[in-house]
């Protein structure tokens, strides 16, 4: 199994060809480029669930936690899941944007953003598989930034959740009631783990997105987002309890225990922005003609393909005396480097040599 965050169409072709005969495979599309969308059906049961990863190309955590998903379910011992679901499994709704390690997809559009007006080949796949398949339930698979807190100033955003609205009220209907109390569950299961690094995403309605619109289609439908754990920047870590998200999920459904109060959901923090990768302390700035000494600096990485690796560049974003923001890691400079100036360009990546050492993640 790939455990790099770069996850080129061309990387899935093994687990493809070693699937058991009782995997349905096939196409139901293509890209703007014409790469296939390729759809796994496993699973005889009568509650169908309808999983799509990778609409945003650069978002693999998901897609890597399906590959430990589906031998998993597989297995003789999830006999009882087998007759009991089927799962209809996008692996990768955008495999031109996963080739170029891109959010977009090759026509420079959100998918996420198109789920009115269909513009796009690979959104009326996902439409059309919808229509055919009628879901009972549905999963929207996504990565999140490194930005993310649980709550104002929270421990990192690890996992986060979210019912989507069917409305611009925010009504708290049938379908999001029961994605809620699917949602309440994931988090009894997992916090203990991930303690107080469980968010919860904005429900702001937008009916141009995906979730929202199956959402108002009566469809309980969970966006799944997978965060960061500090020191893990290939998520690695974030994968396993991604998989492990997975099949709380599927063992509540199986078990119908998820009966929890909607009110449990509001009380997951709502995620905030205010997080950076890095804050360095002790950093002397040259800003519009003046000094300024013992500054904080906030970096955050900005994420580049390099042939066939992701690579992590660091990117000046903020500086004060005293940053309001939470860092992944901290720094202070040494002696012989406090009084070296550098002049602040926001958005500018760092290339000083005595930085970059200090840097490495």
């Amino acid at each position: 199994m790939t455990t790099q965050r770069y996850l080129p169409p061309s990387a899935l072709n093994p687990f493809l060809e070693g699937l058991p005969q009782t995997v349905s495979k096939r196409i139901i599309g293509k890209s703007v480029k014409g790469l296939p969308i390729h759809l796994l059906t496993i699973g005889t049961g009568n509650t169908k669930i309808l999983m799509w990863s990778q609409m945003h190309g650069n978002e693999s955590t998901t897609t890597r936690a399906l590959l430990d998903l589906i031998p998993w379910f597989l297995k003789l011992s999830q006999a009882q899941l087998q007759k009991t679901f089927t799962l209809s499994i996008i692996l990768q709704l955008n495999p031109d944007g996963a080739k170029a390690y891109t959010r977009l997809n090759a026509n420079d559009v959100d998918l996420n953003r198109d789920a009115i007006d269909l513009t796009q080949p690979e959104s009326l796949a996902l439409q059309d598989l919808y229509q055919e398949v009628n879901p009972d339930y549905c999963l929207n698979l996504h990565g999140q930034r490194t930005i993310f807190s649980a709550g104002k100033m929270g421990k990192t955003a690890s996992l986060s959740f979210l019912a989507p609205s069917a409305n611009l009220e925010r009504t708290l209907t049938p379908s999001r009631a029961k994605a809620m109390q699917l949602i309440v569950a994931l988090k009894r299961a997992i916090e203990k783990e991930l303690p107080e690094q469980i968010g919860r995403y904005d429900d702001a309605f937008n009916p141009n997105c995906v979730g929202d619109k199956f959402t108002q289609m009566g469809t309980p439908t969970i966006l799944f987002e997978a965060g960061h754990v500090p020191n893990d920047y290939q998520r690695e870590i974030t994968r396993k309890y991604i998989f492990e998200s997975y099949k709380t999920l599927l063992n509540t459904l199986f078990s119908n225990d998820f009966e929890h109060t909607t009110n449990e959901y509001f009380d997951i923090p709502e995620n905030a922005k205010d997080c950076v990768d890095l804050i360095v302390s002790g950093v002397t700035i040259r800003n519009n003609n003046e000094s300024l000494v013992n500054q904080q600096l906030a970096i955050q990485y900005e994420e580049k393909l390099e042939g066939d690796a992701v690579v992590f560049l660091p990117v000046m974003q903020f500086f004060a005396t005293q940053l309001p923001l939470k860092a992944h890691k901290s720094i202070t400079l040494p002696g012989e480097l406090k009084n070296k100036e550098i002049s602040f360009e926001k958005g500018e990546i760092i290339q000083n040599e005595d930085f970059e050492r200090l840097l490495s993640i």
